[in-house]
């Protein structure tokens, strides 16, 4: 297994995106055509360009046969989702389940995701023994790309480690913990700058976060973030919303997506937590980062609480929905210490 590359697009075409027999269970129906295929691997590019995972091409070990693709794709309504399609000639041997469970080891113990999700067309009996086997119980259904599926979660608790490891990702850990995380961590990521965000000032208090996610490597903390959830004001009406601060990478593992990954991971979190909206205050120079990632820029006023008096935001606020929501149209009320 490796991350799937704009080159195996043919591959893909062949033992994908030309087959009737496995293309009728997936959401994008029949697209027999090579610029389908092309496309397909243009979007799974720009996917593990984004989120730092996403599908691998499963090639046989002594061959190196293209077999067809498995992987974790992020979607910004539903959260992550374990899929797999694979050439005929490839069903029916366990290579499904031992892609999967290599993903879910991924997932879980290396990007320390809260839950991975699978859907499945409710007729796709063989999908269905594959998500079962690799230990997932049905949650429920779900409108997917306009189709009725049914809904398998996969927890970390109930999933039984991969015997494999996938090629092509670095070393890099993810570790989550409650409370606002390490201060010598922080002091080490920041080397030496202060207030590296700038975003209000020395003199601004700022709530601790209630959660950090460190990715760590090679033993050491290249980057964190950390996050809280309390009940905002979006138009004056009340919406769980988790507030993401403290993005920080260390200069020398800087440009290498680290901060995507730790980003896409921390959305994750808020969701499982029940969070429907995120909010991010944002250094202007990192405004287009944000936006590549799924967020959108607030045109609407902010406020927040300090010791002594309320204040309106003088930073650039970004908002992440998470299940459908429409964004502010007049204000939005943080209701606490800004993070």
């Amino acid at each position: 297994m490796e991350p799937i590359r704009r080159g195996d697009s043919e591959d893909l075409f062949e033992a994908v995106v030309s087959q009737d027999s496995v293309m009728r269970w997936l959401a994008t129906g029949r697209a027999d055509s090579r610029s389908a295929a092309e496309a397909m691997c243009d979007a799974h590019v720009a996917h593990w360009a984004r989120h730092g995972y996403g599908d691998f091409a499963v090639r046989d070990a002594a061959t190196h046969a293209f077999l067809g693709r498995v992987g974790l794709r992020n979607r910004p309504q539903y959260g992550v989702d374990l899929g797999f399609a694979l050439h005929p000639r490839a069903q029916g041997r366990g290579i499904a389940g031992e892609a999967g469970r290599a993903c879910l080891n991924l997932a879980f113990r290396r990007l320390s995701l809260p839950a991975v999700f699978a859907f499945v067309l409710p007729d796709n009996a063989a999908s269905i023994a594959v998500l079962r086997r690799l230990g997932a119980p049905a949650d429920g259904t779900v409108q997917s790309s306009g189709l009725h599926c049914l809904r398998y979660r996969f927890d970390p608790a109930s999933t039984a480690a991969a015997e494999h490891i996938v090629d092509g990702c670095t070393d890099l850990q993810l570790i989550h913990a409650l409370g606002p995380g390490s201060p010598d961590d922080k002091t080490a990521l920041r080397n030496g700058l202060h207030d590296p965000f700038g975003v209000n000032g020395p003199s601004l208090v700022c709530a601790d976060k209630q959660h950090t996610l460190t990715a760590v490597s090679e033993g050491r903390p290249v980057a964190s973030a950390g996050w809280l959830l309390r009940d905002m004001a979006f138009d004056g009406s009340p919406r769980r919303t988790a507030g993401l601060g403290g993005v920080l990478v260390h200069p020398a593992y800087r440009d290498r997506g680290i901060a995507r990954t730790v980003i896409s991971v921390a959305v994750e979190h808020a969701r499982a937590a029940g969070a429907e909206t995120m909010i991010l205050l944002c250094r202007p120079d990192l405004v287009p980062l944000y936006t590549q990632l799924g967020w959108s820029r607030l045109s609407v006023p902010v406020t927040f609480r300090q010791p002594d008096s309320a204040r309106t935001l003088p930073v650039t606020t970004m908002i992440y929905d998470l299940v459908g929501r429409p964004h502010p149209t007049v204000r939005v009320d943080l209701r606490g210490l800004p993070f």
